[in-house]
């Protein structure tokens, strides 16, 4: 059975192929199109999976839809479609996502459509470990649930309970990404880095935002948040209850909004453990699925595991929207084959597409860049970038398959040495040009994590945090209280383990800082022309492009400048489709 998952026309488009119950491939559009969190049909990404399969589109049995677009319209005709213009009036209607996969994608076929937190809680629980699980999803808002409360036992998954739009742990959390000043939908994972600056001192003030009864019940105080009629996400009564106005974008931080962050993260840590409890003692046993946008916060994943009910976590990578086409891939793979043939676990995340070192060579010939040719000669080409490591240079490491969902797990990162005291400054400041206040994170040989962080289980997908006390000294990874969010590398991607060894050998340190190769407001690099830009415009010290390395010095005269101003004209990653109400208020559209 050949099913194509997909998830469009909301946040973040994606699309996934589920062939006999593998999962063949996966790739968000934002990738192709180079538009940060592009929700628009996944053109670009539909080619691909289809590609990777070697498919034509006749041969798939099935699209899955990762929600009901009727129940879907019914929340947001109800709401009012704060910030809506008229682009956005296509989506009024209830059979334009059909109607689009019928006549831009071409396709004939059986579409089938699931509800959008069904597709994440079987985004979880399918591509899960566990044979059995309690199964907690939260995000913004679906067509109306918020939070669902499920169980998962072989191919059965079922929802036992579920919160309603408005009320939305979600949108309580992008209140305050708006308050403190960075953009809704995106500016989520700020907030969780800022939060260990301050102090929870405003936490008790603001459980008054929020009534929680001893079951799966949860409202928020209306009376406080303005996402249902205005253009931001707050009413006046907020700026009341706080004492201080909201911050401009750009402003300096204050020491309240270090507390607010502070205190907002804890208050969504307190409700996740409460609910988790909840959950616990209805369905039991000892493993815990988590999806939807929440779930990808990483410093309440590590309380939850670490303090909650539950034995073992399984978090799904893709955890937001672009996720849920592979739940719906499952649930259409369930539905049509029975209970014969189950879906194989999630191992890892290099599903995206990969470039061979004969078309790197092609390209760079193309644009006369002089690069050292590597090609067939792997341990010379660690050799050199660990010399590079240690000589503390800042490198683009570009390899094997693009990983699918937010995180960059060593096949499109940017890699420091993590012994060197300036490396997150410099990070931060020349490289990435954004907040000095964020975190970076380490990916750590898996047999060795146990030494150097208090965790005693892989975490191959970077989704929680734990407090670092290794032997060695670590800046470089190391937040302001004491925690980092590890990846732990196993074998799913040889080469970046073995660079790991090599480093691992030549300086005593198991790990390397890894950070996304992206600069602020663009998504990840997707190809070595995407690479090549970014190389350029992060000033980066040293491009490692497959099996080719490319220094910053032997550029060009001008070639960096030109990339620059090519970009400021407007190119594709300069591009977002939407308007400046979206970075304010919660879409709904």
């Amino acid at each position: 059975m050949r099913i194509l998952g997909l998830s469009a026309l909301y946040h973040q488009s994606a699309c996934c192929l589920l062939d006999g119950g593998r999962l063949v491939a996966a790739a968000s559009e934002e990738r192709f199109s180079r538009i940060k969190h592009d929700p628009r049909l996944p053109v670009a990404a539909f080619r691909y999976c289809l590609e990777a399969g070697g498919l034509s589109i006749d041969e798939l049995d099935c699209i899955a839809y990762y929600e009901i677009p009727e129940l879907k319209l019914g929340r947001q005709l109800w709401s009012g479609l704060p910030g809506a213009s008229e682009a956005d009036l296509p989506w009024l209607d209830p059979l334009y996502a059909e109607r689009l996969l019928r006549e831009e994608l071409g396709f004939e076929g059986k579409i089938l459509c699931f509800p959008h937190h069904l597709s994440h809680a079987a985004s979880a629980f399918f591509y899960s470990p566990f044979s059995e699980a309690a199964v907690l999803t939260a995000d913004g808002v679906g067509e109306w649930a918020t939070t669902t409360y499920g169980s998962g036992s072989g191919s059965r998954l079922e929802i036992l309970e579920e919160v309603h739009f408005p009320h939305s742990l979600g949108l309580f959390y992008s209140t305050f990404t708006s308050y403190l000043g960075f953009a809704v939908n995106d500016g989520e994972y700020k907030v969780m880095g800022l939060a260990p600056y301050g102090k929870p001192r405003l936490a008790q003030r603001l459980t008054r935002l929020l009534w929680t009864a001893p079951d799966e019940r949860f409202a928020l105080d209306l009376r406080y948040f303005d996402f249902l009629e205005g253009h931001r996400m707050f009413s006046p009564a907020l700026e009341e209850l706080l004492g201080e106005p909201p911050r401009a974008p750009g402003d300096p931080m204050r020491p309240f909004d270090f507390d607010l962050a502070a205190s907002v993260q804890c208050v969504l840590e307190e409700i996740l453990l409460q609910k988790i409890d909840v959950l616990h003692d209805r369905v039991g046993g000892e493993n815990l699925c988590l999806a939807g946008g929440v779930a990808l916060n990483c410093v309440a994943n590590g309380k939850i595991l670490r303090q909650g009910p539950f034995e073992r976590l399984f978090v799904q990578p893709a955890a937001g929207d672009d996720g849920g086409c592979l739940g719906a891939a499952a649930l259409a793979h369930h539905r049509l084959e029975g209970s014969g043939v189950g879906v194989e676990p999630l191992e890892h995340v290099y599903l995206g597409p990969r470039w061979r070192p004969d078309e790197v060579a092609q390209l760079l010939a193309a644009t006369g860049l002089e690069a050292r040719d590597y090609r067939d000669r792997e341990a010379e080409l660690l050799a050199v970038v660990v010399d590079l490591l240690i000589d503390k240079k800042i490198l683009g490491w570009f390899a094997g398959p693009m990983e699918f969902g937010p995180r960059a797990l060593g096949a499109r990162s940017i890699l420091a040495n993590p012994l060197d005291p300036e490396v997150r400054d410099r990070l931060n400041h020349r490289i990435k040009r954004r907040e000095a206040f964020r975190p970076f994170a380490p990916s750590v040989l898996e047999e060795a994590a146990h030494e150097h962080f208090e965790l005693d289980h892989p975490s191959p997908f970077m989704l929680e945090t734990c407090a670092v006390r290794s032997d060695l000294d670590l800046p470089g990874i190391t937040h302001v209280d004491g925690s980092a969010r590890p990846q732990t590398v196993a074998g799913h991607h040889p080469r970046y383990r073995r660079l790991l060894e090599r480093f691992q050998e030549r300086t005593g340190c198991p790990l390397l800082v890894n950070t996304s190769f992206n600069v602020a407001g663009e998504p990840i690099v997707c190809s070595p022309a995407d690479a090549l830009s970014c190389f350029a415009a992060a000033d980066l010290d040293v491009l490692v492009l497959e099996d080719f390395v490319i220094e910053s010095r032997a550029l060009p005269a001008g070639w960096r400048e030109r990339i620059l101003s090519w970009r400021e004209r407007g190119s594709p990653a300069s591009r977002h489709p939407g308007d400046g109400v979206r970075e304010a208020l919660y879409s709904f559209v």
